[in-house]
């Protein structure tokens, strides 16, 4: 059926508080092969289609060292731009996919990941401690059927929602027939 082709995602988790930046780009690219192959177009935060709001380890660098000699106004000229392209890619994603790992103390992601549920998107969590361990708050907004224990589990379900019948958690997901969008149905 391929329902998700088309279809935007933005790959949200922590970034600036990770031990080391590979940490904070595996993960992603990882996902990108299996999100491609269902045509799936991938929102990177790490490795942003455009020159706006550039984040990586030299920004993470930079900023670390900028707090150390307390230059805050700096610190908000770079993070501004990033805060506001990431938060446009929520806007325009189809989906989020979050990624959690409780010995990480995250903030935009978490903002992130709200902001896909306040506009009603399925945002889908994987926790690296196991869904058993994903903080109480996120059951109460988002539904417990998008949350996920291991990548398995969210590539097991993608392929379920890519092409299944309908069922009754799939609330949050509104299939837009993008090739019709883009004039190429014939």
């Amino acid at each position: 059926m391929n329902r998700l082709k088309n279809s935007l995602v933005y790959l949200s988790g922590p970034m600036d508080r990770v031990l080391d930046w590979n940490d904070a780009v595996t993960w992603r690219n990882d996902l990108k092969e299996f999100l491609f192959n269902k045509n799936v177009g991938v929102l990177d935060p790490c490795d942003k289609a455009c020159a706006f709001g550039v984040e990586n380890e030299g920004t993470r660098d930079l900023i670390k060292k900028l707090k150390e000699e307390e230059r805050y106004d700096e610190i908000v000229e770079i993070m501004k731009p990033i805060c506001s392209i990431d938060l446009r890619m929520v806007d325009i994603a189809h989906f989020v996919i979050l990624y959690i790992d409780l010995d990480v103390f995250m903030t935009g992601s978490f903002h992130e990941s709200f902001m896909g549920i306040a506009q009603k998107k399925p945002v889908l969590v994987v926790c690296k401690q196991g869904k058993k361990n994903i903080p109480n708050w996120m059951f109460g907004v988002n539904p417990h059927e998008l949350m996920f224990s291991n990548w398995i589990e969210l590539k097991d379900y993608l392929q379920y929602i890519d092409t299944a019948e309908i069922v009754e958690h799939f609330k949050r997901w509104r299939f837009i027939d993008m090739d019709y969008v883009y004039g190429k149905t014939s």
